[in-house]
């Protein structure tokens, strides 16, 4: 189906160096410009972000620091994307939380503005959670091709869980699974074992403020040390730990803080 366009539209994505939109820059620019006359422009930029890009975040886009050493950077670009987008209504996937704040965030500190206000934005990601909805009656119909009946009565919600777990397992029985980042990590099988152990194997707290990296050690999963070691930001921060434990964040979460910090001194 056509899209209607008043405007040129430039749907994009980038990539960077963490999700951190004061802390991390742009590694990776990509533009798709349609034109009212459904014409269509590419425009790719590789940009080195004059920081290391940590090993994690580079095994999720594959992207690495040796990649962009000869690139230029976002200020040597700004002029050029800035032309790019002008005029341009913005489309995206997620792109008004992370790629928009990122974008603006990178034109400031080149010393140019990029104002949205006067732009139309298009999250497709929003059209997605919105049409496609993600409650326990959507999976139930989904799953059983039946309307709940009595949603959000403690019976019947529990009643079609299992109605809908039974029907997962029976669906994707022996299909692999890939996280959001696109890594294989393992088989669905019908146990309640290897269920636990494939979907919450990087559980570390119930919150998530902490999860379990690939060599299984305890990392930050928010805020300006995400994806990092707790124990190197708590040896680096001695006073992170009293922040954590006077703030507001649940008593699971700071009694897994303490046991990593206990851990440390055990060994």
């Amino acid at each position: 189906m056509k899209l209607h366009l008043r405007n040129p539209l430039a749907i994009f994505d980038v990539e960077a160096t963490g999700a951190n939109v004061c802390r991390d820059r742009i590694v990776e620019l990509f533009i798709l410009k349609i034109h009212p006359d459904g014409r269509k422009e590419e425009h790719n930029y590789r940009i080195n972000p004059g920081m290391p890009i940590p090993p994690e975040v580079s095994m999720v886009h594959g992207i690495y620091d040796q990649d962009l050493k000869d690139c230029p950077t976002f200020n040597d670009l700004a002029p050029t994307i800035k032309r790019v987008l002008q005029d341009c209504d913005l489309a995206g996937f997620n792109h008004i939380k992370f790629d928009i704040p990122m974008l603006v965030e990178e034109f400031l500190r080149a010393g140019l503005e990029f104002d949205v206000r006067s732009r139309k934005l298009v999250d497709a990601q929003i059209i997605f959670h919105l049409m496609e909805k993600r409650t326990l009656s959507a999976a139930y119909k989904f799953y059983c091709g039946q309307e709940l009946e009595n949603a959000h009565s403690a019976q019947a919600d529990t009643m079609a869980t299992y109605e809908v777990l039974k029907a997962q397992l029976e669906k994707y029985d022996g299909q692999e699974v890939e996280d959001s980042n696109g890594n294989k990590i393992g088989v669905v099988k019908t146990s309640v074992d290897s269920l636990h152990k494939l979907f919450n194997s990087k559980m570390v707290d119930l919150a998530g403020r902490f999860v379990y990296n690939q060599e299984g050690v305890e990392v930050m999963n928010f805020g300006k040390h995400r994806f990092r070691p707790v124990l190197d930001v708590l040896k680096e921060e001695p006073g992170f730990y009293d922040w954590m434990m006077r703030g507001e964040f649940p008593q699971d979460t700071k009694r897994k803080l303490t046991e990593i910090k206990l851990s440390a001194l055990r060994r």
